[in-house]
């Protein structure tokens, strides 16, 4: 399993780590490679931005004795150009599958570049519908594998994860559980706190440069903010225990994990218009506007649990971990070559 970078927070990493367990359950042994992060291997000419590619000989090397080569995003969106050239060299006429999590064209500044690569050797799966018939429109078959999740996730401690953040039983909470990028919308994010009455909570950092924008919008917020992780740091499930709703008001996401995890920790959810949520709302979840304050203020004062369970179900029965194994074995099965 080839990526930019393993091991972390981040969609790309939390899902490869799922593909990577249930590869286990059906007996594959996963080694991984990443540029950056924690892998079994790193060869930092693999990371984002990194000023030197890995030579044909240190990938070809890394990926000696593999049936089967598992490319997460690296050859999807042109992060690291050098290395992804020379990951698609390594790979040509084995087996691997691609997983794109992002494509080109799904980033207004990348619209512009060509598509993946592909080889006669390869199977692709994307983690949307979109992608999938995007891909198609450009000649490339790709099955649909979406996103997986625990439906009873460990509980989290609430009032621990709330004192830590110094709030009082009677303070409202609202997390984005997101890191802090232009596309993560965190204007729009302070702005439902604010019209909620709530506090804000940026549960990840700033990347890409987004730093200075983050110091100014938290600097112009009306609303209590507060940013990463607690003193004492926390779980996912401690930061989803201790909000009172979640909100996720991008304008461009793959999948946006809040989506379905909101659901398994029993939080409703304010979301944003980005293509892929109409594709995932379609499963039956009941969702807030993240651009208008108001229905999401109502519930607040007065939750309705129903619509909480209702969303529970919605995840449990099409976004569950336990179905990953199955999934994945129907995906292996059509990767040209490989050993049964």
């Amino acid at each position: 399993m080839v990526s930019f970078r393993l091991g972390g927070g981040d969609g790309v990493a939390v899902e490869a780590a799922k593909w990577a367990a249930a590869l286990g359950v059906l007996g594959w042994r996963v080694t991984t490679l990443a540029g950056a992060g924690e892998a079994d291997a790193v060869l930092e000419g693999l990371a984002i931005g990194a000023p030197e590619p890995p030579t044909s000989g240190e990938v070809g090397d890394a990926l000696a004795g593999a049936d089967l080569v598992i490319v997460e995003n690296l050859c999807s969106l042109p992060l690291n150009p050098p290395a992804s050239a020379v990951v698609a060299a390594a790979c040509a006429g084995r087996p691997a599958l691609l997983h794109h999590h992002d494509l080109p064209w799904q980033r207004a500044h990348l619209a512009h570049l060509a598509p993946p690569p592909d080889d006669p050797a390869w199977a692709h799966v994307t983690i949307n519908e979109l992608s999938r018939a995007e891909l198609a429109d450009r000649g490339i078959r790709a099955t649909t594998v979406y996103n997986a999740f625990d439906p009873e996730p460990p509980p989290g401690a609430r009032d621990a994860t709330r004192a830590a953040l110094g709030l009082t039983a009677s303070d409202t909470l609202l997390l984005q559980p997101t890191r802090a990028l232009a596309r993560k919308n965190i204007g729009g994010a302070l702005a439902l706190a604010e019209g909620a009455g709530a506090t804000y909570w940026l549960l990840g950092p700033a990347e890409d440069g987004f730093g200075p924008e983050l110091d100014r919008l938290v600097a112009e917020a009306r609303c209590p903010v507060r940013l990463g992780p607690p003193p004492q740091g926390c779980s996912v499930a401690d930061a989803y225990a201790a909000c009172d709703a979640v909100v996720l008001p991008s304008s461009w996401e793959g999948f946006g994990n809040p989506s379905v995890e909101s659901a398994t920790h029993d939080r409703a959810l304010a979301i944003g218009p980005y293509p892929v949520a109409a594709e995932l709302a379609a499963f039956g979840f009941t969702w807030f506007d993240a651009g208008d304050p108001s229905p999401l203020a109502a519930w607040l004062a007065e939750p309705d649990p129903s619509l909480l369970a209702h969303n529970h179900a919605v995840a449990a029965a099409h976004f569950n971990l336990a179905d990953l194994p199955a999934r994945l074995a129907v995906v292996l099965a059509r990767v040209p070559g490989l050993p049964a």
